[in-house]
């Protein structure tokens, strides 16, 4: 393979991540570097990957989905059709759990809100009862 080649160090400093961290994309067959002797050459797929890795866990994606769009990446047949479906299917899913996320910090701010205003209720009552004793 030709062009860019990366060391991993290079590629944890890019994406502000551990050489832990690539590693563990490698031993779950996300990245496939080449070897030489015991030394990890990154190529420029291998940093596309990590880099699509790296978004979809920040997305909340599974393990599971990152390696189904990793292999949209991968693949420019066929399949392209029903893998981008599937992304698409998977990108529905993440939205609608954000959207019940939303919902629910929403009443929890809601609900703070109230609690808040009975504390500041009350502490005031207080501060009266103190001042009339």
């Amino acid at each position: 393979m030709s062009g860019q080649t990366y060391a991993i160090g290079e590629l944890a400093q890019h994406f502000d991540v551990t050489t832990r961290t690539i590693r563990f994309y490698e031993q779950e067959g996300l990245l496939s570097p080449e070897r030489r002797g015991k030394t990890r050459v990154y190529h420029e797929k291998d940093r596309v990957r990590l880099k699509l890795a790296l978004r979809g866990k920040r997305l909340g994606f599974s393990l599971i989905e990152i390696r189904e769009v990793l292999d949209l990446y991968d693949t420019r047949h066929d399949g392209s059709i029903r893998q981008l479906e599937r992304l698409l299917e998977i990108l529905a899913d993440k939205r609608a759990n954000l959207e019940r996320q939303l919902e629910d910090i929403r009443v929890m701010q809601r609900e703070l809100d109230q609690v808040e205003e009975r504390c500041k209720g009350a502490l005031e009552e207080l501060k009266a009862a103190e001042k009339s004793s």
